[in-house]
């Protein structure tokens, strides 16, 4: 008896379950073994390239950059003129910030005795730029001050003036020495060593002082010196002035010292 065996016709099978990967035959709407639904693309679908993200137009990107370029060049020109310059404007913007930082060192009447000194210790900030020492003094013999004095209570002119040669002849002139030094040269000069100053005006009866001192922090003396007079006493009149600019405004500085301080703490 002979049997005829129909053919089943072939398979079709896909590339497999995107979750175990088993192969799938055509139709199937879940996977055979883990039971993942099978995403099957419509018949009518139409495949669509996927496009490349839109870029940003290079002459758009240059301009942006252009900008910014020209904003920091205007920013550093304008901080770079207030820093130089002496016009009234850059002066007012420069107390407004904090970066100009003129203070007296002296303003007063005081006597420096035969043989000896008196100096003043002053200290420079942090940060400190465009440094002087500034100013004008006045120098006289202790002798023509009593003169003075004398002839306010009733002496007479002829005989102050003879009394005032006879002291000074007796006594010396009205010299004395001004210095401005650095403390490492301060210790030196105290110890009775030469050494060099930012400033020496000789022995004189006045003048005008007039240092420049290096840009930072620092620690300075500005002395009378009186040792060339064995036994006149010296009466000075002095005003000076440490001129500065800082970059970094006192406010700025004060917050620092306490920030330090209390971390010191």
């Amino acid at each position: 008896m002979s049997t005829n065996r129909v053919t089943p016709p072939p398979t079709k099978v896909l590339l497999g379950c995107s979750q175990c990967g088993t192969s799938l035959p055509d139709g199937a709407q879940f996977c055979l073994k883990c039971g993942k639904p099978v995403s099957v693309p419509p018949k009518n679908a139409v495949s669509v390239e996927a496009q490349p993200p839109a870029q940003i137009a290079a002459p758009r990107r240059k301009r942006r950059i252009l900008f910014w370029l020209l904003l920091l060049a205007v920013i550093a020109g304008f901080i770079f003129w207030v820093v130089i310059s002496d016009s009234t404007a850059a002066q007012e913007v420069q107390e407004f910030v904090g970066m100009k930082g003129d203070r007296p060192i002296l303003d007063s009447a005081f006597s420096v005795g035969p043989h000896t000194f008196r100096y003043y210790k002053f200290a420079l900030p942090e940060g400190s730029v465009n440094v002087a020492v500034v100013g004008q003094f006045k120098s006289e013999a202790g002798s023509q001050i009593a003169g003075r004095k004398s002839l306010a209570a009733g002496q007479s002119a002829s005989d102050k003036n003879g009394s005032t040669e006879k002291d000074s002849e007796k006594n010396g002139d009205s010299g004395i020495e001004v210095f401005v030094l650095t403390e490492p040269a301060f210790t030196v000069w105290q110890n009775g060593y030469a050494t060099s100053s930012l400033y020496d005006s000789g022995n004189v009866a006045g003048g005008n002082v007039q240092a420049d001192i290096p840009a930072g922090a620092g620690i300075y003396y500005l002395v009378f010196s009186n040792k060339a007079a064995p036994k006149t006493a010296k009466s000075v009149q002095a005003n000076v002035m440490l001129r500065y600019k800082s970059w970094l405004p006192d406010s700025l500085r004060r917050w620092k010292a306490r920030f330090w301080d209390w971390v010191g703490a």
